[in-house]
């Protein structure tokens, strides 16, 4: 169906693609993934007609038709409804001709051509597809300028899935999809009738949807059969190939190496040396896969805090008079993993912007830790970074009076040592700039993290260092995504967000995945005998929560015994500044007499012992929970 021959792109003097080579299967459904950087949406591009490459060729059969979304939204006094119609040229072309035709023949045909392409159901199938990515019938009849970017975004996308392509690229559709709407995206693509090219980093949703995998790296393209957890064997199982041979390679150079330097100066073996030399010149070295070193997620603990950060008591908030979410009453602990579900529209980010205080409850209580520290993540934090400044100035900033040092380490948790400290944020990738944004939010170490839509700029690689990460954070988490993965590895707690409200919802994802795709109109109603599997996954979560606890327990105690440590050798210094050099010497420390800042060095040794002790403990702790 498609075929892309030496596709070969430079940009900004930097070679983007080189020399890349795929036949895709006419028919298939093909996920392109690589890391961020790598040229995914250039290679769309170039596919699409948008972008010219230096070299290389892309083929497609005659008459065949490509389909994909512009960059930007549509807008105007047009309707989603009839933005969806207009798609289809060919039917929209019939129905003006059928309209202003005065040749009966020419009209009979132009009828028969419309009974062709169904065009009678057409109506219902534009309906169809807006409901599923979330327009209700009034908002199908709306203008699109009342719409927020993000809604129009969809409307293209419904646009395009309407007018039924060829071949049908998508690049992250998804990023403007809540949960229920991608559900839907996945059951319409894995019936799409034509070929389908798929950029995203989403793990499930490429598992459910893709049956070939078009990896993109170092500039190169390799396809492999089945979803996404069957390249990650089949790459697992190419890595280590590469590993061996690169392994046998050496050995065979070392070898080569050894009978030159030997046999060289002889005259008897000299022609076998230089025959040995010749045959080392043209060994080609095999090339190592490659690995991002900057993949770095690392949010700093925060103090602790007595429980509960936040309890809401029939509460009610919105905008102007206008409540959005009334009767909330939700208590949230240091230790909570809360996934925000709900349709995009019923409230999650009012509910967050309400944790987060920048929203004040209309009605009823709220009480709040008045120490409490809350890190808020949003995507107009990505788009709003100065691109003309590097992430050294935005920490700077955003860290008034703290030492180069300390502003360094904060970038250094997120991957932002070295040149890349120092590098334009507008020269920066999408999913770097997504770090550098919680980085920012997180210099302070709060004790509750609410992040809406974190993955749209990670790869799936970045996504799993996320997790990690979330799981080694020791304090709170409120997270709202489309991401089932990221849900399902970090949530121990779910929370509906619907009619007006907000709840705890009794299951797992699956269950809740059930009860949109309404295959089980009850999920709350698991403890009739019929089944246990919502029982057994909430088991599960427990454990898994009870495991995590004691882990980040014993990474507390060692970070806190390291924090403690720290700053007493940075006692014991002022200390001593003030024993030998008194003119140099803080304040507070300048006024003590000698002897007493020899007690205070002997006071700061004895708490230094026991901080060593409770270090060394949680540290062999630690070693044994992970034996």
């Amino acid at each position: 169906m498609l075929n892309l021959t030496g596709i070969t792109v430079r940009l900004g003097g930097r070679t983007i693609i080189d020399d890349a080579t795929a036949k895709l299967p006419p028919g298939g459904r093909v996920g392109l993934i690589g890391r961020n950087g790598a040229g995914k949406s250039t290679l769309v591009r170039v596919i699409a007609g948008m972008l010219e490459a230096d070299a290389g060729d892309v083929t497609m059969p005659r008459g065949s038709r490509l389909g994909y979304i512009a960059q930007e939204a549509p807008g105007g006094d047009a309707t989603p409804f009839e933005t969806v119609l207009a798609a289809d040229t060919e039917r929209a072309e019939l129905v003006a001709r059928s309209e202003d035709c005065s040749d009966p023949q020419a009209l009979a045909e132009v009828h028969d051509r419309l009974i062709a392409i169904e065009a009678h159901s057409a109506p219902s199938r534009a309906a169809q597809i807006l409901v599923g990515l979330g327009f209700d019938e009034e908002a199908q009849h709306r203008p699109l300028e009342s719409f927020s970017g993000g809604w129009r975004m969809r409307v293209a996308l419904a646009a395009l899935l309407f007018s039924q392509p060829d071949l049908l690229l998508l690049d992250e559709p998804s990023n403007h999809l809540d949960l229920e709407a991608v559900l839907w995206l996945e059951d319409f693509l894995r019936s799409y009738p034509a070929t389908i090219l798929l950029v995203s980093h989403e793990r499930d949703f490429l598992n459910n949807v893709v049956d070939h995998i078009l990896h993109l790296s170092g500039g190169k393209l390799t396809l492999y059969p089945g979803g996404y957890d069957a390249f990650e064997r089949q790459r697992a199982e190419r890595q280590a190939q590469i590993a061996s041979a690169r392994a046998k390679q050496q050995a065979q150079r070392d070898h080569l190496q050894e009978y030159i330097a030997k046999n060289s100066a002889r005259a008897s073996t000299a022609k076998q040396a230089q025959s040995r030399a010749k045959a080392l010149a043209k060994l080609q070295p095999i090339a190592e896969l490659i690995d991002d070193p900057s993949l770095s997620f690392d949010f700093p603990p925060p103090d602790e805090l007595r429980p509960p950060l936040i309890t809401l008591d029939l509460a009610s908030v919105g905008y102007g008079d206008t409540p959005i979410l009334q009767r909330l009453n939700l208590r949230i602990d240091p230790d909570d993993r809360i996934a925000l579900l709900g349709r995009n529209g019923n409230g999650k980010t009012t509910l967050a912007r309400l944790l987060a205080a920048q929203l004040a409850p209309m009605d009823g209580k709220m009480a709040a830790s008045g120490k409490m520290r809350v890190g808020y993540f949003t995507q107009y934090q990505v788009e709003e970074l100065d691109r003309s400044e590097t992430p050294l100035q935005h920490m700077t900033v955003a860290m008034p009076g703290a030492s180069p040092g300390a502003v360094r380490a904060q970038l250094g948790r997120f991957g932002f040592a070295g040149p890349k400290a120092t590098t334009e944020v507008g020269k920066l990738s999408g999913g770097e700039r997504a770090r550098l944004a919680l980085a920012l939010i997180t210099r302070d170490a709060p004790h509750m993290l609410i992040l809406d839509e974190p993955t749209n700029h990670l790869d799936v690689d970045a996504r799993e260092a996320l997790i990690q990460a979330l799981n080694d954070y020791t304090g709170a988490v409120i997270i709202v995504s489309h991401d089932r993965h990221m849900l399902e590895m970090t949530a121990d707690r779910l929370v509906l967000v619907d009619s007006g409200t907000a709840r705890d919802f009794d299951g797992s994802i699956d269950d809740y995945i059930a009860f949109v795709l309404a295959k089980d109109p009850a999920p709350a109603r698991r403890g009739d005998g019929d089944s246990t599997r919502g029982v057994n996954k909430k088991e599960a979560r427990k454990a898994a929560a009870e495991a995590r606890e004691k882990g980040q327990e014993i990474r507390k105690r060692a970070k806190a015994a390291e924090a403690e440590l720290e700053k007493l050798a940075a006692q014991i210094k002022a200390v001593d500044q003030a024993m030998f050099d008194p003119k140099a010497a803080e304040p507070a420390l300048a006024k003590l007499t000698m002897s007493d800042l020899m007690i205070r060095r002997a006071e700061i040794e004895a708490r230094i012992e026991a901080a060593e002790a409770v270090w060394l403990e949680a540290s062999e702790a630690l070693e044994a929970s992970l034996a």
